[in-house]
Parts: C-alpha cells; sequence; structure tokens
C-alpha cells in the first residue's frame, strides 16, 4: 500500500493529447500492457492479445477520436470516441484506459474532460459509456460528468447529454478590423 501512496504523490508528467494515425503502435501497446482486470474492465470481459491489436488497428481504420496521455513518448491512458452512426442524434460512444500504476491519481477523470470536450466540438449531442456492472471507479467517474446509469442486458450503461458548443465568435468584416499603429 506504501508504494500506491508514493506514487500518488509523484505528479503527472506527461501529456494529454490527440493521437496521430503513426501512434496506432503505442495506442495498441498501451492496451496490450493493460493487466488482466484493466483489460477486463476496458473490453468488459477477458480479451485476447489478438482481439486487442486488432482493435486498435480499428480504431484507427473507422475514424475514432483517440486522445492519449503521452509520458515520455509511451501513451500510458487513452479516451476513445466512436460514432454510432446508426442513432438519430450525433451520438459517441466513449472508451478509457488507464495502465494500472496510474489509476486512482485522476487520470481518468482528466481524460474524461478531454473527450467530453472534443465530442462537443465535434457536435455530438450525446455520449454512451458501458462498463460491467462491478466496475465501480467508471460508474464513478460517469457520475461525475452527469451520466444517467441503468442496468442492461448485464451491462451498466450510462447517457451524458451534452450541451452544445457554444458559437464561433462573430467574424470581423472588412473596413472593422482593428487598426496596429508601429511605435513611433
Amino acid at each position: 500500500m506504501q508504494g500506491t501512496a508514493n506514487a500518488a504523490a509523484v505528479p503527472l508528467s506527461g501529456r494529454i493529447r490527440l493521437l496521430r494515425h503513426s501512434e496506432l503502435p503505442q495506442f495498441r501497446d498501451h492496451l496490450l500492457r493493460l493487466d488482466a482486470t484493466s483489460r477486463r474492465d476496458r473490453f468488459n470481459g477477458p480479451t485476447s492479445d489478438a482481439f486487442v491489436s486488432s482493435y486498435a488497428e480499428r480504431c484507427f481504420r473507422d475514424g475514432t477520436i483517440v486522445i492519449g496521455y503521452v509520458d515520455e513518448g509511451r501513451v500510458v491512458g487513452a479516451a476513445e470516441l466512436h460514432e454510432r452512426r446508426e442513432d438519430p442524434e450525433p451520438t459517441g460512444e466513449i472508451a478509457f484506459s488507464v495502465e494500472r500504476h496510474l489509476q486512482r491519481r485522476g487520470l481518468g477523470g482528466l481524460l474524461f474532460a478531454r473527450l467530453v470536450e472534443s465530442a462537443r466540438a465535434f457536435g455530438y449531442e450525446r455520449l454512451i459509456v458501458t462498463t460491467h456492472p462491478q466496475n465501480e471507479p467508471m460508474k464513478r467517474l460517469a457520475r461525475g460528468f452527469n451520466a444517467r446509469l441503468r442496468f442492461e442486458e448485464g451491462e451498466t450503461v450510462g447517457l451524458i447529454e451534452l450541451e452544445p458548443a457554444p458559437p464561433l465568435p462573430a467574424r470581423p468584416v472588412a473596413g472593422n478590423l482593428p487598426v496596429r499603429t508601429a511605435a513611433m
């Protein structure tokens, strides 16, 4: 337990950012490094390495938005936004993964906030998160973002209604641009 307390005291030093297609190998390696419990929580059940590798490739092939927590060139946490084309309203399904040594340090909440911000910017109106009923950290995290949770077909499903992104500021028209004068 002492190791966990010491790890929590060390500040997070990485960056949260959109992953590029060229970073597929780092994303895949992150998912493969998840311990058995974290992998089960992420995929709602046990998965093989082959499934995880194929899944990572599919994410980058089908236009999934993948936001990663990158530390020293390694992806060690990720948030995904998958478009649900079958829904009438612009809806995304979201998923998260954080490697064991960084769990319970607030990183999931930071990834969640960045993903919600990105979803709003892309015009999504609703987000869905699905997890198994025993994944209390994910359910707690989802509730923190006002998810309405329900039990459905053996899974916990959360629905988050998003406020629309604020409108862009009006664009200045010709003749109304501020004039800069050089200092004399």
